[in-house]
Parts: structure tokens; sequence; C-alpha cells
């Protein structure tokens, strides 16, 4: 399915960040770029502790002042209030009543500023460290932990995309890693299309159809991209591992609790998934939600967006500590930028790299801080 084009963001721009980078998650690194996780060093730290981490990539720009980081009563603020939080004289905007219960568990980073104002260049540079491909493209971040930290002991893939509309496996996030480091993704949170074996072979059979398929493989693969070859074997033994944890796509599984604490929406399904496939091992989960672009009616758009972020986000964070999995989970909420404060004649925001905003807690990271802030206005650092 293909996204339609915002009437107040030029065609040429959606479609490029859609199609050739569409849902791009990634990581805390962000806008550092990618070069000091991929130092020897850094991936041998990565493997001893074992971290994972869920990215939640809110794709189009999160409005900072509508959530992170709010100004009521100025020039720019806007209409909603600033609740108070769990951590002392820190608030929030109204619209994340259940985040600010749990605010303790994060830290805000008040003052990223990054250079890009189109979302093209925005997602390359938080994503991959570079808006450009300069002749490499950079993997994105969760290609890179798969490639550092390597297998799953569970045999899951490593880097899973939990999103809306279609699923698959998705190669275009590896970069110059290889295809065999891109993405699995499960649109909608559901198992790729036909990946149950047909009932009526039996496993004798299936033995003797993967034993031919290797002896096919191997003669496929001679003069041909190791890479291109690697990746091929890796989507059967992938799907082959898949089948034995269908589990892991049971919603009767579930918890009418869980269900109600995370909601029942799309977004709250999916960062519910996230948590399952963490705790079955993937090292890397990104979940994406999609029509944070508000050039045109902000704020009743915020006001329909930000709550269905808010319950499950909380609840991730509270179930996550609640199960002994915070400290080695890394949670990061993000966007490509941030909106304006100065609000347009369509009532809307426009894209806003100067000032914005970014939250993350788990894996060691110290709790209950604000990182930086922004003027009065909040129209800069």
């Amino acid at each position: 399915m293909t996204h339609a084009p915002h009437p107040l963001c030029s065609t040429s721009e959606h479609q490029l960040s859609r199609r050739q980078l569409l849902g791009s998650a990634a990581a805390g690194a962000g806008t550092g770029g990618l070069g000091g996780l991929l130092q020897p060093a850094v991936a041998e730290e990565l493997k001893r502790d074992d971290k994972q981490v869920i990215f939640v990539w809110l794709d189009g720009g999160m409005s900072q002042l509508e959530s992170w980081d709010p100004k009521p009563n100025t020039q720019f603020g806007g209409p909603f209030r600033a609740i108070p939080t769990s951590l002392p004289g820190v608030h929030i905007g109204e619209l994340m009543p259940h985040t600010a219960k749990v605010l303790h568990h994060t830290s805000i980073v008040r003052s990223v500023h990054t250079q890009d104002n189109s979302h093209s260049a925005g997602v390359g540079r938080i994503n991959r460290g570079d808006p450009k491909n300069r002749g490499v493209v950079y993997p994105y971040l969760g290609s890179a932990v798969a490639k550092l930290m390597g297998p799953t002991a569970s045999g899951l893939p490593p880097y899973c995309w939990v999103k809306p509309y279609s699923g698959g496996f998705k190669t275009a996030d590896a970069g110059f890693l290889g295809a065999k480091y891109g993405a699995l993704a499960f649109g909608d949170g559901k198992p790729p299309n036909n990946l149950l074996l047909n009932k009526q072979i039996t496993a004798e059979e299936n033995t003797a159809r993967n034993e031919l398929r290797a002896a096919f493989s191997e003669r496929f693969s001679q003069g041909r991209s190791k890479d291109w070859t690697d990746a091929n074997s890796y989507v059967f033994d992938v799907a082959d591992t898949l089948m034995k944890r269908m589990d892991l796509f049971d919603e009767s599984k579930v918890s009418e609790q869980d269900r109600d604490r995370y909601g029942r929406h799309a977004l709250g399904r999916h960062m519910l998934m996230a948590r399952r496939l963490i705790e079955a091992g993937v090292r890397f989960v990104k979940v994406n939600s999609y029509h944070w672009d508000s050039h045109g009616d902000n704020f009743n758009a915020c006001q329909s967006l930000i709550p269905q972020f808010d319950r499950p986000f909380a609840a991730l964070l509270e179930d996550l500590n609640e199960r002994g999995m915070l400290d080695n989970v890394l949670v990061i909420a993000m966007s490509e930028f941030g909106r304006t404060p100065k609000i347009n004649s369509h009532v809307g925001r426009d894209h806003w790299p100067e000032a914005w905003s970014v939250a993350m807690g788990g894996a060691g990271i110290k709790r209950g801080h604000v990182i930086g802030r922004t003027n009065e206005l909040g129209t800069f650092v």
C-alpha cells in the first residue's frame, strides 16, 4: 500500500521518504551517526552486554511542543496545557497523561539540533548517520546491530520491524552490509504470507524438499554474489524458525489485561508485539507510526495521534520494568525532526530541525533526567 501525498508537503518529498526510506527506524546514536557504533571495541561491548533495542519511529515529525517540551501560555504554545509528571518539576503535554506517570523510567533530550529540513535527508541522517549516498549506502542502526551482535540464540532474526500495511523481508536497510542484514517486517504484526507448511506435506517430505533446495542453492551460488546467496539461504532458515514460533503471532496467548494496558488500536498491538519479540530474543525491533506530518490542522492531529502513542509507550516502559527487562532493553521514541513553534496559515506546524526532543530509557541510561533546554518560545536550543 502506498501513502497518499500530503497536501501541504511536496509529493516528491514524500515519495522519496516513503518509498526509499519507508518506516526507517533507528537509534539513540541517531544525530551522531553510526561511525562510533561500527568500531570493533563498541561491537565487542554490545556482544558482551547483550543489549536489546525497541525503536519507536514516529514518521513525519512529532510536535515536541505538544509532547515533550510544551510552552503553554506563550506566543506559539498552542491550546494544550502542560501537566506534572513523576519527575518533580518536569512537565510534558497534557495529551500524554500515561507517560507522565512513568516518566521517571526515561530521560528526555530537549536540545536535539539537526540540519535537515526535508523528510528524505532527515530520515537518512537520523537512521544512517548520513543523508546522502556517497558512493556507499550506509546501513540503518537495526542492520548494524544485527551485523555486530550476530545471530540470536533462538534462531529468530536479530532485526524485526513491526509496521502497518505490508510485511516481508526488507533488504534496503542493510546498505553495504548486504541483504542478509535487512529487516524482517511483520505487516500489522502478522507473520509473512504463505509461512505455514501445507498440511498435505509430511515431515519426511519437507525434509527431502529442504535437502533438494539446499543442493540447488549450492549450485545457484556458484559465480554469484555471496551477500545475495547468503541472504537467500538465510530467508529459508528464518522461515523454518518462524514456522516453529507461530505462537508469537497468536493474539489468543496475550492476556486481556495486556491488551487493555497497551490499547487495542494498531500502535498498541504493535508495541505489545515488540515486547514479545524482545522477550523471545530478537535484538532490535522497530515499530512504526505514520501520519505525524502535521502541516495542517496540527492541534486536532495531535489530539488524535498523541494519545495513540501515549498509552502503549507508557505501558511498554512499565511492563519492561516489571519484568526486570528495562535495564537490558533500550527504548527510544523519535522522529526525523520536530515541528515549528510558529503556527502556519493552515493551523499547522512545519518541519523544524533546529530544536526538538527525543525520549529514551533503559539499557543503563540514567533515568529521570532532562537534558538540554530550548528558549521560552521553543524556537532554538
